[in-house]
């Protein structure tokens, strides 16, 4: 299985997900821009705004390749040297505090010495936490992981338990998922071949899990509270996505589109001073439940 192919594959999943995410949304249509990379390579980057369920979604494509930066390749842990890098990454913004915020990542990287890997995950971020979308949906990623290995889905989920977490706040992102890096054959007992798939059913999952949150939940009737909420909550997003966020340093630190790299910003986000939420309250739970380790099964 060569890059090319694997390049391939992820431009296909871009495409069937774009097409899902058009249907369930009803009204809105993606646009297209496609980029290229000075240094080697390109993209299409498709961004959804103003939908019927989408406030604000992107799905995004990149294949890119050239030399490694020094202070890159030293992050990186790998040798100097020309690198490949392709992957889909998606981020949903919806205008319904009671639809989740949602992100997918699906990556392979490979350098001119043979090194390679694949990595990824899928997790979700509800504005309110419900108990039975969280448990829906770490079933659903449970069964992706189950079919490919009995280990996957308790190591995985304590990985993005780990990754998606907010320092600062002392808090979980949202419910958490799976997050897997540097997946090749010396790092789990499996093929090239046996990863990129586990990597795909990963990719394919992403579709009918969130358009049936969409379909669940877009049409609940929420007030000015719950919008203000969820504004707050996007603010936590965009705290984690500019200081922690592997993918976006690593797209700043090697030259990458702007654009593409803060889709994953929501259109609208909050902060105010010193929040906070009354006793008892649904905003209470859900800061109850930012915690790492919480068994949603």
């Amino acid at each position: 299985m060569t890059k090319e192919n694997i390049a391939t594959y992820f431009q296909e999943l871009q495409s069937d997900i774009i097409n899902d995410l058009e249907k369930a949304d009803g009204t809105g249509v993606f646009i297209t821009d496609n980029w290229e990379r000075a240094e080697g390579g390109g993209g299409k980057t498709c961004v959804l705004q103003n939908g019927r369920i989408i406030e604000k979604g992107g799905v995004n494509f990149s294949a890119v390749h050239g030399p490694l930066a020094p202070e890159v390749s030293k992050m990186m842990h790998v040798a100097p040297g020309d690198f490949f890098a392709t992957g889909v990454s998606i981020v949903i913004h919806p205008h319904n505090p009671f639809v989740p915020i949602i992100h997918m990542n699906v990556r392979y990287f490979e350098m001119s010495s043979g090194e390679y890997w694949f990595g990824g995950g899928i997790d979700l971020t509800p504005h309110y936490i419900q108990d039975d979308q969280a448990q829906s949906f770490h079933t659903h990623i449970k069964n992706v992981c189950d079919k490919h290995s009995p280990d996957f889905y308790t190591q995985f989920k304590e990985w993005a338990d780990r990754y998606f977490f907010i320092p600062h706040r002392n808090e979980t992102r949202g419910i958490g998922g799976i997050f897997f890096d540097r997946l090749n054959d010396s790092t789990v007992a499996k093929s090239k071949e046996e990863i990129h798939g586990f990597v795909m059913d990963v990719g394919h999952s992403f579709a009918p899990i969130y358009t049936q949150f969409m379909r669940d939940n877009y049409n609940k009737p929420f007030i000015e509270a719950h919008k203000r909420w969820q504004l707050l909550r996007r603010g936590r997003y965009v705290e984690f996505n500019l200081v922690y966020d592997k993918g976006t340093r690593f797209g700043l630190e090697t030259g990458g589109r702007i654009e593409s790299i803060l889709m994953s910003l929501p259109k609208l986000a909050s902060w105010e001073y010193d929040v906070q939420v009354e006793k008892g309250s649904a905003e209470a739970k859900t800061l109850s439940l930012l915690k790492k380790g919480i068994d949603w099964l």
